[in-house]
C-alpha cells in the first residue's frame, strides 16, 4: 500500500494547489479548438505508462536527493505564474513538479524507463497566447500563398492582399479558424506518437516528426484551394456547414495517409536490420512483488520532505491573499469628452468582450482635432490581476485580428516639464488601412511597455507591496490618405501629451 498512499498524497496536495488552474485549462484553453485535442493526452499518457510497467518494475527504485533540481525550481515557477497571472508558467511548473517527485521517489534509472510518457504530456498544454497569435498570423498569410498559387495552377484568376484572396466574383478571407493551427499541433501530436511506436532508427523518427509540420500546411493550403475553386460553381455553400468541416477531416486524413506512405517510403529505401528477441524468465515481473520489493517506504526523508514543501506551498496558496484590490482615484465615467482642442464621444463594448477582458473599469472614445480627424483612446483599468484576469497584449489580440506589425519598437515621449516616458510604438496595417497606434501599461508608478516587464512586476508586488493593479492605454490613429505618416505622427505626439496628465488624475498612485 505504500507507493498508493504515496500517489494518492501527492495528488492530493498538488490537486489542491492546482484546482484553478486545470479548472482554466479544461475549461477554457481545451475549450478552444486549436487545443480540443489536449483533453485526450491525459488518457494516452496513462496508457503509455501502463505499457511500460514492466519495464518500470525491472528496474529497483531509490530515492534521490537529486530531484529537487527540479522540485525548487518548480515550486518557484509556481508563485511566480501564480501572483504574476500567467498560466503557462503555471502549467509548466506543475510538469517540473511531477517530473521532479518521480525523480525523487524512484530514482533516476526509472525514470528514465517512461521518460517519453513525462516529455509526452507536455503536448497537453498550450502554447502562451503571443506565440499563438504569432504562429497564426504566420500561418494564415503562408497558407493563403500557397493556396493562390494551387488556385492559378488550375487556371483560376486570384489575387491576394494578406490573407483576403480576391476571386473576382468573390472573396475570401482566411481568418484564424483556417489557418491550419487547429489541424498542425494535434497532426504534430499524432506523428510524435506514430515515430514513438514506429521501429525505425532515430533519425527516421525525426524525419518523420518534422515532416508533418509542412504536410500539414500543404494541405491546408489545398483546402483553401479546394474552397476557391468549388465556391466558383457552389457558391458560399462550400464555405460553411458540413462541406467546411468535411473539408478539414480530409486534410487531417491526407496528411495522416501521407505521414504513413512516408513510413512505408522509408521502410523500402533503408530497411531495418531484422533483430531476434530474447525473453528471459526475468522479463516480467510481478506487480505486486516488485512494489514490495522495490518501492521505498513513507518515512524516508525525501518523501516527507516534498509533502512538507508542497504541503506548505497549499496553505500559503489558499490561506493568504497576496493582492488586494486597489479602486481607481476616479471613475472613468466622469473622464472629460473635451480636452483642449479635442473633442470626445464614448463608444461601448460589447458584453462579450468585457466578460472575456475582466477589467474592473474602462473608455474608449473617439476624440476630434480641429481638422476632423480621430485618434481612438481606450484604456482598460483592472483592480488586482490574477490568473484569467489580467492584462492582455493589444500586440496579441491585433495581430490574431489579422493586422500586421511594421517598425514596431519603443518610442521616447516627452509629455511635460521636461519628463520624458518610453512608450510601445507601431504602425499597424491591414491593407490598404494603415494606422499609428502607441500603448504601454501604467502600473503602480511605472510605465511599462512589455508583457515580460508587467508580468515580473506584478509577481515582486503582489510579494512586497500586496498589489498587482494595473492598466492598458492604447491609442490608434488613422493613416489619412491626405496626409504623411509624419503628419498623424504628430497628431498622436501631441494627444498623448494633453491626455497623458488627465489620465493620471484616474489611476491610482
Amino acid at each position: 500500500m505504500n507507493p498508493m498512499i504515496q500517489l494518492i498524497t501527492y495528488a492530493v496536495l498538488l490537486g489542491g494547489t492546482y484546482f484553478s488552474t486545470f479548472t482554466w485549462l479544461v475549461n477554457k484553453d481545451w475549450a478552444r479548438d486549436d487545443y480540443s485535442y489536449g483533453i485526450l493526452i491525459p488518457f494516452i499518457v496513462l496508457y503509455l505508462l501502463w505499457e511500460k510497467k514492466n519495464d518500470l518494475l525491472s528496474v529497483p527504485a531509490r530515492t534521490s536527493w537529486k530531484g529537487y533540481v527540479l522540485l525548487v525550481p518548480g515550486l518557484m515557477l509556481f508563485w511566480l505564474g501564480e501572483l504574476a497571472g500567467e498560466f503557462f508558467m503555471l502549467y509548466f511548473s506543475f510538469w517540473l513538479i511531477v517530473f521532479s517527485l518521480c525523480w525523487i521517489n524512484m530514482g533516476l534509472d526509472r525514470v528514465k524507463t517512461i521518460l517519453f510518457p513525462l516529455l509526452f504530456s507536455l503536448t497537453m498544454f498550450p502554447l502562451p497566447n503571443f506565440i499563438n497569435a504569432k504562429i497564426t498570423l504566420q500561418l494564415k498569410l503562408l497558407s493563403s500563398k500557397i493556396g493562390v498559387l494551387m488556385m492559378r495552377a488550375y487556371g483560376m484568376s486570384a489575387f491576394r492582399e494578406g490573407n483576403v484572396i480576391d476571386l473576382g466574383f468573390t472573396q475570401l478571407q482566411v481568418v484564424d479558424a483556417c489557418s491550419g493551427l487547429r489541424y498542425l499541433f494535434p497532426m504534430i501530436v499524432l506523428s510524435i506518437l506514430i515515430a514513438y511506436f514506429y521501429h525505425g532508427r532515430l533519425w527516421k523518427k525525426i524525419i518523420l516528426v518534422l515532416t508533418s509540420i509542412p504536410l500539414t500546411i500543404f494541405s491546408n493550403s489545398l483546402r483553401i484551394a479546394l474552397t476557391g475553386i468549388l465556391s466558383e460553381s457552389f457558391g458560399s455553400a462550400v464555405i460553411e456547414g458540413f462541406f467546411h468541416d468535411f473539408e478539414g477531416w480530409l486534410i487531417f486524413m491526407i496528411t495522416l495517409g501521407a505521414l504513413l506512405l512516408e513510413i512505408w517510403i522509408l521502410n523500402k529505401v533503408f530497411p531495418e536490420a531484422k533483430e531476434e528477441k530474447k525473453a528471459g524468465p526475468d522479463q516480467f515481473v510481478s506487480l505486486q512483488q516488485a512494489t514490495r520489493k522495490r518501492v521505498p517506504g513513507l518515512k524516508t526523508p525525501q518523501f516527507i520532505v516534498s509533502v512538507i514543501l508542497l504541503g506548505a506551498t497549499l496553505a500559503l496558496s489558499q490561506g493568504i491573499e497576496f493582492r488586494e484590490a486597489i479602486p481607481m482615484a476616479r471613475p472613468f465615467k466622469d473622464f472629460p469628452m473635451q480636452v483642449k482642442g479635442w473633442e470626445g464621444r464614448r463608444q461601448d463594448m460589447e458584453s462579450r468582450f468585457i466578460e472575456t477582458l475582466n477589467f474592473k473599469d474602462y473608455i474608449m472614445a473617439d476624440y476630434k482635432d480641429g481638422s476632423g480627424k480621430i485618434v481612438n483612446f481606450y484604456v482598460a483599468y483592472y483592480e488586482s490581476q490574477r490568473k484569467g484576469e489580467s492584462i492582455h497584449s493589444p500586440e496579441t489580440c491585433l495581430m490574431g485580428g489579422g493586422w500586421q506589425f511594421r517598425q514596431a519598437g519603443s518610442s521616447s515621449l516627452e509629455i511635460g516639464d521636461g519628463k520624458k516616458v518610453s512608450l510601445k510604438r507601431a504602425i499597424i496595417a491591414k491593407e490598404p488601412v494603415r494606422q499609428i497606434s502607441y500603448y504601454w501599461y501604467p502600473s503602480r508608478g511605472r510605465v511599462l511597455t512589455s508583457a515580460f516587464e508587467m508580468k515580473w512586476y506584478n509577481f515582486l508586488d503582489a510579494l512586497t507591496r500586496q498589489r498587482t493593479d494595473g492598466a492598458l492605454v492604447r491609442i490608434i490613429t488613422l493613416i489619412y490618405p491626405d496626409e504623411t505618416p509624419e503628419q498623424a505622427e504628430d497628431r498622436m505626439k501631441t494627444f498623448i501629451k494633453d491626455f497623458y496628465p488627465v489620465l493620471s488624475e484616474y489611476l491610482p498612485k
